[in-house]
């Protein structure tokens, strides 16, 4: 198997649909992580900023740093699914983009400091965002 089998202008078929589903699943995560700063704001009764709470600040952290890379990523996957990508590019990197966004906001919301699940996460972003602009630039100098 080459990177050849993964993209191309034949291979397109289902890619939106697959895209659908880590666009459907992501946007879940961000509500879910908001969710969290929210309860966190109404349980400490702080309306903005953090108040001085550590776990206040985790939680804006948590979601704000996947509200920073998950449009992104999800940008690429789009593209990458409109220029011919196959469902399972589509599927291997929308999977690994949500397992980096969870193991990176467990390592901030339950883990103190620097911690694995952050730089694991992170790593896992990373490489889908790399990966997929490789491919994208790629597609555009032929």
């Amino acid at each position: 198997m080459t990177l050849a089998d993964f993209i191309g202008p034949e291979a397109a078929a289902g890619a939106l649909d697959a895209l659908s589903l880590w666009v459907g699943l992501l946007v879940l995560w961000l509500v879910v992580l908001s969710w969290g700063v929210v309860g966190q704001r109404r349980r400490l009764r702080v309306a903005f900023g953090d108040g001085g709470h550590v776990s206040l600040t985790a939680a804006g952290r948590a979601f704000g740093n996947a509200a920073e890379y998950v449009p992104a990523g999800l940008i690429a996957l789009l593209l990458l699914a409109l220029t011919g990508a196959t469902p399972l590019l589509i599927h291997i990197l929308g999977a690994t983009l949500l397992v980096g966004r969870v193991i990176h906001a467990s390592g901030l919301l339950f883990q103190k400091g620097p911690s694995l699940g952050r730089i694991l996460g992170m790593a896992l972003t990373y490489a889908v965002l790399l990966f997929a602009a490789g491919l994208l630039i790629g597609q555009a100098v032929g």
